[in-house]
């Protein structure tokens, strides 16, 4: 047995831990079939390195008789130290006794006690020692920020750096820094880190995010330089003379903050024992970046004439530089980024290039994502060169902007830079931007030499995401749903940042309905854990005091109406406190979100009508464009569901009378929304239906609203078969009728019903709304409606069918939290002769290879069960045999009478005959 996968909860790197209670998890893998963990020990260390005979254990859970493998949580008695190395080690038994050990895992503390960095005065060695007022921010030396915010007192991009001796290389050295509203960081002239974008987007009056770097590596003996790079970011917002979203048409936005600052501290461990620091201070330098416009829309201005070569490197001659300025920045309280950062994937190179006209040449990349690209080009001196983006080009090839509403996008999103006329090619890829492309257009250049224009070499886009772990596919016989599955993919992928921004080119908010609606789907193929714990951060921090929460976080755009109330999109404070449960059956959240999400919902009661719908918001968002209605039906079953969801978090937290409470409650809305929508006595419809009030009195019988019930719970068994009939008799059709909200429930029921053919049907209409359509026309993600020529072409809101895809025809569905139990269920009744796919799930590798021999009557099997979990194989209706070959062990022969087999940790080969 092996001991992998261990991680503490709500962290994807833990160089800057800064809270006293976290919760460990981890995975086991065995060769030997029906392995099992009986009993499990974690032992936390505190020192530069594993060593268990020093006697540093600061935590033991000693051997716990248990088989559990996550939300284990560690409260050393007077939590955590401050800037502290910590090692622990999970150690295994299995069934037979045996113990297996983890390898040492490493993680380091920041300051869990403290909050702020101390302003610049009160950092003075001449502040006199017996001025009181001061006295608080001393008393606790090691547990509180050193650092201050430095700036130059403007808003522009800058750069700062430092120099430093070693006289000797340090065992451990790690750096805190933060820069607002991004910065870069490098040491010695090179990043310590493969980030891009740090930090995190947070609402920066109530949280800003401090990263964690580890230096040793980068380090010598002798002087060293840091240096960091800063640019705007949403914090300070530059718009230039460029679009800018948040400062369009009603001039909203008000910035966070009006002068860029960065602070930083450096702590070098010795063998020894010696722990020295260095901190941001005015003893470091500072001058205006090359980049001299960061707007964050994919528009920045550089000049490769004025960089300083170099700069960040110890030889550099910073003579001329300024002193930094201690500045006051940011409101909010420091917290470690521990959602995924933000990295570079992969690299898009060209599939044609082509020039436009003399003097512009495209490039398109063949596949539409969000890209930071990277652009190769050698000229003349002062030679200018523009880089425009767009995910659509006109007839003769140019960047064209589809939306007349959004034509300022096509003509002011571009990039400007100046060559410095080195002779040699220069390279330029943004520092601080981001969009979303397949093609490029870059204009002043030549794709041959002796042109009197720049000679562009490459242009390339390199796809910036989260950097969240991959976790599974899937792949079919059918080449359409595969260019389906493609697009969803690019597109998810492209969404996923320090937040799930709704497109990653026009608009960049937080909009909060596909944090919870594609929450299910996203789980499949990435690790979002710790991302959804940062977007209930974000939530909390827009909360306002009477419990509204605004329908975007962070909150950078003030919208009005449903546009910015709506339960759809503020349940999230709800929802994912229990999606995290559900699919990685962790709860650590729920104490510090519980309090919110009641004020949450006690607010929400204030806009009951008719004794307990809502019905104020946007309805099925996305329906005939943007069209508001089904809202008593989907907003109502949302907020019982909110309230299910705190009833569920009172009992956790061990609150029975607040789940009572909520219990009663929920109990309440759910008569109502019987009262009023279920319809029983319709002489002309005799089964029974839902109805919504859009038109009331008069009465209809919208799929959606029949799935909505349905799926939240809210039909009476009694109903449940006539709603169904009602569901299956407005789809039969084959045509999507929903917007956003209702479609993820439109694809589950076809499941519960098994009628994967109408979902393809679905998918593959000529005409919109239809899937296929936008492959037919070429694209390659999806876009923001049921429309051929949008504003935005990778938007993910529509995008729910990817888990219809790993649900219904992959098959896989967690049944006890975090997969400890699972369904496997493949398209028995589909079009698919092969569906093969994995999903790496809490405990491990699913599997599973799907192949049916039509000719022959047969489907045949291969499955992979991971430790720890059991999975529930469902078998077809009619099928004649079923033979169970596990790859140690006796075979399990089946009759036709048998629907399902529990089956255990192992590898199988299932054959089923008379399928």
């Amino acid at each position: 047995m092996e001991v992998v996968n261990c991680g503490i909860h709500g962290f994807h790197e833990v160089l800057g831990i800064d809270i006293d209670e976290i919760s460990f998890h981890w995975s086991l893998e065995s060769q030997e079939p029906d392995a099992v963990q009986e009993a499990y020990q974690i032992v936390l260390i505190k020192g530069l390195e594993f060593d268990l005979s020093t006697g540093s254990v600061a935590w033991d859970t000693g051997r716990v008789a248990s088989p559990a493998q996550r939300n284990i949580p560690c409260r050393p008695k007077d939590g955590l130290d401050s800037t502290c190395n910590y090692w622990w080690r999970v150690s295994a038994w299995n069934q037979r006794g045996e113990v297996f050990h983890s390898r040492p895992n490493y993680f380091f503390t920041a300051y869990s006690k403290s909050r702020h960095l101390p302003p610049w005065s009160m950092n003075q060695t001449y502040m006199p020692h017996t001025s009181l007022i001061f006295r608080t921010w001393f008393e606790d030396e090691l547990n509180r920020w050193k650092g201050v915010w430095l700036g130059d007192g403007g808003d522009k991009p800058l750069y700062l750096r430092k120099t430093f001796s070693l006289e000797r290389i340090p065992s451990r050295a790690i750096a805190f820094a933060s820069g607002l509203g991004h910065f870069n960081l490098s040491v010695n002239g090179e990043p310590p880190s493969d980030h891009v974008l740090d930090p995190g987007w947070t609402n920066y009056h109530r949280t800003v995010q401090f990263v964690g770097y580890d230096l040793t590596p980068h380090l010598a003996e002798g002087t060293n330089a840091i240096g960091a790079h800063v640019g705007n970011g949403f914090y300070a917002g530059d718009q230039g003379d460029r679009f800018f979203w948040p400062n369009y048409e009603d001039q909203t936005y008000v910035r966070h903050g009006n002068e860029l600052c960065f602070f930083c501290e450096l702590h070098f461990f010795y063998d020894d024992g010696t722990h020295d620091v260095v901190l941001s201070g005015p003893d470091w330098k500072t001058r205006q970046s090359a980049t001299s416009l960061a707007n964050i829309y994919a528009s920045e201005t550089h000049d490769r004439m004025a960089y300083p070569l170099g700069w960040d490197t110890s030889a550099f001659d910073d003579s001329q530089w300024v002193a930094a300025k201690p500045v006051t920045g940011p409101r909010g309280e420091l917290r470690y980024q521990h959602q995924p950062p933000v990295v570079l994937h992969e690299t898009f190179h060209p599939i044609s290039t082509k020039t436009l006209k003399p003097g512009i040449v495209a490039f398109d990349l063949g596949q539409n994502s969000s890209i930071m690209p990277k652009i190769s080009i050698k000229g003349d001196a002062g030679s200018e060169v523009i880089i425009r983006y767009a995910e659509t080009v006109d007839d003769q090839g140019f960047v064209l902007m589809p939306d007349p509403l959004f034509k300022e996008f096509e003509t002011h999103v571009y990039s400007k830079i100046v060559l410095a006329g080195t002779g040699d090619f220069e390279v330029w890829q943004p520092d601080f931007s981001f969009t979303s492309a397949r093609y490029i257009q870059v204009e002043g250049v030549s794709l041959e030499a002796g042109q009197s224009l720049p000679l562009i070499e490459s242009a390339v886009g390199q796809h910036v995401s989260s950097a969240a772990r991959c976790l599974g596919s899937v792949r079919t016989d059918r080449d359409d749903v595969n260019q389906l599955i493609n697009a969803c993919y690019w597109t998810y992928s492209s969404n996923l940042f320090s937040y799930h921004t709704d497109c990653p080119q026009i608009e960049k908010f937080g909009w909060l309905e596909v944090t919870h609606l594609l929450f299910p789907a996203t789980q499949y193929v990435r690790d979002i854990e710790a991302l959804h714990s940062k977007i209930l951060e974000d939530i909390l921090d827009a909360q306002e005091p009477s419990g509204f929460i605004p329908n975007m976080a962070p909150d950078t755009r003030f919208m009005c109406g449903p546009m910015r109330n709506c339960i759809t999109w503020s349940c999230a404070v709800c929802f994912i406190p229990d999606l995290l449960k559900k699919y990685y059956g962790v709860t650590h959240m729920i104490k510090k979100v519980y309090p919110s999400a009641v004020r949450f919902v006690e607010y929400m009661q204030s806009w009951e009508r008719k004794g307990g719908l809502i019905m104020h918001g946007l309805g099925d968002w996305g329906r005939d464009i943007a069209f508001g209605n089904l809202q008593a039906n989907i907003e109502t079953a949302v907020y019982h569901k909110c309230v299910k969801c705190l009833e569920m978090m009172a009992i956790e937290l061990g609150k029975a009378g607040d789940a009572e409470r909520f219990k009663t409650w929920a109990a309440e809305i759910y008569s109502v929304y019987n009262d009023h929508l279920l319809v029983t006595n319709d002489p002309e419809h005799p089964q029974s239906y839902y109805t919504s009030l859009d038109d009331h009195p008069r009465r209809d019988r919208h799929a959606v609203a029949q799935a909505i019930a349905l799926q939240f719970g809210m039909v009476p068994a009694e109903h449940i078969a006539d709603v169904q009939k009602t569901f299956l008799a407005d789809v039969a059709d084959g045509v999507m009728r929903s917007g956003e909200i209702g479609l993820r429930y439109l694809f589950i029921t076809l499941d519960d019903l098994r009628r994967p053919d109408l979902v393809l049907k679905m998918a593959r209409q000529e005409d919109h709304p239809s899937y296929m359509r936008f492959l037919r026309r070429g694209e390659t993600t999806l876009l923001e409606f049921w429309q051929d020529d949008c504003r935005s072409k990778c938007h993910d809101m529509l995008g729910t069918i990817y888990e219809w895809f790993y649900a219904a025809v992959l098959g896989i569905k967690p049944i006890e939290d975090a997969y400890r139990t699972f369904s496997i269920r493949p398209p028995y009744e589909s079009e698919f002769d092969e569906v093969q796919g994995n999903v790496d799930c809490p405990y491990g590798q699913i599997k599973v290879h799907f192949r049916r021999e039509r000719d022959a009557g047969k489907v045949l099997l291969d499955l992979v069960v991971p430790v720890s979990t059991t999975a529930t194989l469902e078998l077809p209706d009619l099928h004649v045999a079923v033979l169970l070959e596990p790859w140690k062990g006796p075979k399990l022969e089946l009759g036709s009478n048998e629907r399902r087999v529990k089956i255990s940790h192992g590898k199988y080969i299932v054959t089923m005959e008379g399928v």
